[in-house]
């Protein structure tokens, strides 16, 4: 407590000392003649205003006077001031007489209060010396005692937490020392996370009992991993994910889990790396299979010495086959380690044990080993490609084989790794890369491919020798080589569509090839003798393709629709070139076909009598037909169609067979157009056209073409014959209508009408063989309007001449050419 005397009172006049401390505003004194302070005038005097700052030094101020030389007035000057400073000193403390006396009252009393605060900080000294000597003793002893209860607190936290760490070392060994089968590696794992942890977190390291205990935890560790590591690798390698989970749950409880999965998947793609390294790895191969740096041996550029190849070939597949077997137990191990890692949570903190493997952006665990396989892979690969002629060979050769690997090795893994609600192995990005780490000998292979069949052509058909046609037998060479290629690939799409590319461009060079050798000119185009050799060379050739069109056409079929796709442009120019070898010489027949039936119009049918009728000669235009017609089939037809039975009867439809049957539909429509055209036709005449349509008719199924398959102009031929005994009155109902051409009903009813009624061909005064080009070049509705403005012409003489009727003709072509030209699309030939 403190002394009374410094104790705070109640409310008091003020002491002394408080007076003191608070000072009194007096009014500004003003000097006794009411003018400025003397001080203002000093402030502005050169001489006193040095006086005034606060960095005054007499000394400075002495000398510079001295040293002036006017020592002595500035003395004098100095005499002056004082005075009058003394002077207005004595003027203030007049002025303020009464208030300088009240202070000085307050200083006598601020010097009594002064003396009584002294007396009072006195004794409080002297308190706290006396309360300092009394409690210094038992603050020395409180802080020994508070000292000793810490380590005694500490000593006994140590010997708990060792007793503790003792016991759970005991229990630790007792567990490790069951039977191993039915050892707890999970829970052993955790006493032994939980000694380690305990120790560390409460240093208890140094103290003997437990550098001992320690040892001994360390031991039963070092057993935990291993035995742990068995559990895991023996659960991967037999896919157990009871097994891979305990192991994983070992290592967790250890706290080395991210550790161990990272150790085992760098492991992984060690094994993957070296494995792949073996496979190709040529000495290994040569001393493998016996050859050694002996005979057989592998030289140093990686060939194989004379002897050795087969066997050292053999032992390379061998290896890619055991590569491949290798590299899919890893990745299937790994995506099963992954599996697992992906499911298990701790059963305390339920922990998904993937999270503490992998952090959020990291790839998966059998991504990063794809990733070192396909990188390690593809550099050998790249390797093996640049430094070793054999294994290039091999590869390039064996292509689709090793293609083929490969491909079984992506659709294992992902057939293993294919488990619904899981992540496959490898996705398809993945499948891409490893593939295009051969992709160096898929190119090899396709050019390869390239090279033996475009030599085969080229020794075929050579660049320098025109003229030569090859022999049946080289045509069966390249048949037979292009279908091993597809054969080679056709169990794999993708390579068999690259094979089908390749095999393209050589049909494409075969193509231009065979052009170069195809005859043109008049001697190939000759109809009218025997077959000349150059049209035997184009016979030939138009064989030669069709064969190989019809088989690659064959085999082709087989496969999907893409295929067919690829092979279409070169299969089309094949078959443009085989059409042209023998096109113009078909033309040629037909332009000498159409000439004799264009002799018709030379025929009368308008002559009356039965004589005519009965004579049972053909019409001399026909006869020459025919004649055409057989010497075209024993000179050229049946060296192209040298099978009736193969190529026609069965049914399929050759290059030439579609060549025939277009020329034997063109000589039907043809005749029929022209003997629509025949006017006048008698009774007799009639007869003799539809004697002359039976055998045109023969002559045309025997030598050319089965009229029965033709279609709509046999069914054109067949209508026509009994049309035109129909009389007029029957016409317009006839059934038989719908089988002709419109055109062909129109024109054959001029033949019924009057000579005032003309036909385009008289009203144009065209030759038939312009009227007949004409026809090819209009549509039926074209030829519609120029029959329609004959039949206005006649109309316009029968109002001229005032007659009324009309001929019975005259009405129904009106009548026909509206409602038969309506239904033209459905009765135009195909």
């Amino acid at each position: 407590m403190a002394p009374p005397a410094i104790q705070k009172a109640s409310p008091t006049p003020p002491s002394p000392l408080q007076k003191l401390s608070t000072p009194t505003v007096a009014s500004t004194p003003t000097t006794a003649t009411g003018g400025a302070s003397p001080l203002d005038a000093f402030a502005s005097d050169p001489t006193f205003s040095a006086f005034l700052s606060h960095s005054f030094d007499s000394t400075r101020f002495s000398s510079a006077a001295l040293s002036s030389g006017s020592a002595a007035s500035t003395a004098e000057k100095l005499q002056d001031g004082i005075r009058l400073l003394e002077k207005q000193l004595r003027s203030e403390v007049l002025h303020r007489h009464s208030d300088l006396l009240n202070q000085l009252s307050s200083l006598k009393d601020a010097d009594s209060a002064l003396s009584t605060l002294r007396a009072a900080v006195s004794s409080l000294q002297s308190s706290v010396r006396r309360v300092r000597s009394e409690i210094a003793d038992p603050h020395r002893q409180i802080k020994s005692k508070t000292i000793q209860l810490s380590n005694l607190h500490r000593t006994t936290d140590l010997l708990q937490h060792s007793i503790r760490a003792i016991r759970l070392s005991k229990k630790l060994r007792d567990l490790a020392s069951a039977d191993p089968d039915k050892l707890d590696l999970a829970k052993a794992a955790q006493l032994h996370c939980e000694i380690l942890s305990l120790c560390s977190e409460n240093d208890l390291a140094g103290i003997d009992i437990i550098n001992e205990e320690l040892a001994s935890v360390s031991e039963i560790g070092s057993r935990l991993r291993s035995d742990a590591m068995k559990v895991l690798e023996r659960g991967m390698d037999g896919l157990n994910q009871a097994e891979v989970g305990t192991g994983l749950q070992v290592f967790y409880n250890l706290g080395e889990l991210r550790q161990t999965v990272d150790a085992l998947i760098n492991k992984y793609k060690s094994q993957c790396v070296k494995s792949v390294s073996v496979a190709l790895d040529m000495k290994a191969i040569s001393a493998s299979s016996g050859g050694g740096f002996g005979p057989g041996g592998i030289r140093g550029s990686g060939t194989p010495q004379i002897g050795g190849g087969a066997k050292a070939k053999e032992a390379l597949w061998q290896r890619m086959g055991t590569c491949m077997d290798e590299i899919h137990s890893i990745v299937v191990a790994v995506w099963h380690l992954q599996r697992v890692l992906s499911k298990k949570r701790d059963p305390f903190t339920h922990v998904l044990l993937l999270d503490e493997v992998m952090q959020e952006g990291d790839p998966m665990l059998t991504d990063r080993v794809w990733e070192a396989l396909v990188k390690s892979f593809a550099s050998q690969m790249k390797s093996t490609f640049t430094a070793s002629s054999f294994v290039k060979e091999i590869f390039t050769v064996g292509y689709p084989k090793l293609f083929s690997m490969i491909e079984n090795l992506l659709e294992r893994i992902s057939r293993d790794t294919d488990v619904k609600g899981v992540l496959p192995a490898i996705s398809s990005e993945g499948k891409d890369q490893m593939i295009a780490a051969i992709e160096i000998f898929q190119t090899s292979f396709l050019a390869l491919c390239l090279g033996r069949l475009s030599d085969l052509v080229n020794t075929v058909f050579p660049v320098s020798s025109r003229g030569s046609v090859p022999s049946k037998e080289h045509i069966a060479r390249i048949i037979l080589r292009i279908q091993e290629e597809i054969e080679a690939v056709q169990l794999d799409g993708r390579l068999t569509l690259l094979v089908l590319r390749e095999i393209g461009k050589v049909l494409l060079l075969l193509a231009q090839r065979a052009e170069y050798q195809v005859s043109t000119g008049p001697e190939a185009r000759q109809v009218t003798g025997p077959a000349t050799p150059l049209q035997l060379k184009n016979f030939t050739l138009c064989q030669y393709l069709q064969e190989i069109h019809t088989r690659i056409s064959s085999m082709v079929a087989g496969l999907p629709a893409i295929a067919s796709d690829v092979l279409s442009p070169a299969l089309g120019a094949i078959y443009g070139v085989a059409c042209d070898s023998v096109t113009s010489l078909f033309q040629a027949m037909l332009d000498r076909l159409e000439s004799c039936i264009l002799q018709i119009h030379e025929q009368n049918f308008g002559v009356l009598g039965m004589d005519a009728a009965m004579d049972n000669n053909a019409s001399p235009y026909m006869e020459e037909l025919q004649k055409s017609i057989i010497h075209f089939r024993g000179e050229f037809l049946s060296r192209l169609l040298p099978s009736k039975t193969n190529s026609i009867s069965t049914g399929t439809e050759t290059i030439c067979t579609q060549l025939v049957r277009t020329m034997a539909s063109r000589v039907l429509i043809f005749f029929i157009r022209h003997a629509s055209l025949i006017r006048p036709l008698s009774e007799s005449g009639k007869l003799r056209m539809a004697k002359d349509m039976a055998e045109l008719e023969l002559a045309v199924g025997q030598n050319l073409f089965p009229v029965e398959q033709l279609g709509a102009p046999y069914r054109a031929l067949r209508a026509f014959r009994p049309v035109i005994f129909l009389e007029t009155s029957q016409l317009g109902a006839s059934p038989l209508l719908q089988d002709l051409p419109p055109s062909v009903i129109l024109h054959h009813l001029y033949s019924r009408g009057p000579d005032e009624l003309q036909s385009p061909l008289q009203r144009n005064k065209l030759t038939p063989l312009q009227y007949s080009l004409w026809l090819d070049s209009q549509g039926e509705d074209q030829i519609w309007r120029g029959i329609k403005a004959t039949l206005d012409d006649y109309a316009a003489q029968i109002k001229a001449r005032g007659d009324k009727e009309f001929s019975p003709v005259y009405p129904l072509m009106l009548r026909l050419g509206s409602s038969l030209t309506e239904n033209a699309p459905l009765s135009q030939k195909p």
